[in-house]
């Protein structure tokens, strides 16, 4: 999954980085409203993790400028343990779900899987499409019952392109979602290539049709065949 981690304290946010990162997901960091605004006009997050009480605004307004604009992204409040006005008033305004400060990194992980499921997958952790099974929060692969290995990417990758099945998803879409704004530094998308080859191939092999389809000009889709 990708994340934003909207917080202005360092210690904090560095740590809700580290344990998202270390669990496989794409962690982008905003330790102030300008930041934050910038990156949500630029980027799409599976689920932003926002503080309210920020140095130079108030995480409401980043909150109301996603619905404004109608950005399907997630948002999970994080406020201090006394703000309850704030947290009300962000659920009123479409926040996914908050969580007070202090908190369980454990169970941060857990608020932003369900609202990940949610909205993506009906509430599921099971993604089902014909012979493939994904199990979400075991991050596990199966084709007709059997298990089938992949690489963090290209379960990733495999995820993106079920969620979006049908779709045509350009090749920069696939960057952003996996790498997220690191991407910006790389000159080639090879290593995309790379990806999509090797998913495919595992899928094949294990009985699958060939879903991925490259659209000339445009990108890929994942398609009955």
């Amino acid at each position: 999954m990708k994340l934003l981690i909207v917080e202005d304290e360092a210690g904090l946010r560095d740590s809700i980085r580290e344990y998202f990162a270390d669990a496989g997901s794409v962690c982008e960091v905003a330790g102030d409203f300008e930041s934050a605004l910038q990156k949500i006009n630029l980027y799409r997050y599976d689920c932003i993790i926002l503080d309210i009480t920020l140095p130079d605004g108030n995480g409401l307004e980043i909150l109301k400028a996603l619905k404004r604009h109608r950005y399907p992204d997630g948002v999970l409040i994080v406020s201090a343990k006394n703000a309850l006005d704030d947290r009300l008033k962000g659920l009123d305004l479409g926040a996914d779900d908050y969580l007070s400060k202090p908190f369980h990194l454990s169970e941060l992980r857990a608020r932003v899987t369900a609202i990940i499921r949610r909205k993506s997958f009906d509430g599921n952790h099971l993604v089902v499409f014909n012979e493939i099974e994904l199990d979400l929060l075991a991050r596990s692969v199966a084709v007709n019952g059997v298990d089938v290995k992949f690489t963090k990417k290209e379960y990733d990758l495999l995820l993106y392109f079920i969620a979006n099945k049908g779709k045509v998803v350009t090749k920069n879409a696939i960057a952003e979602h996996l790498w997220g704004d690191s991407i910006d530094v790389s000159s080639n998308f090879d290593f995309i290539y790379s990806h999509i080859k090797n998913t495919r191939k595992k899928l094949m092999e294990a009985g699958c049709p060939d879903y991925i389809q490259m659209v000339y000009g445009m990108g890929y889709k994942f398609s009955e065949v």
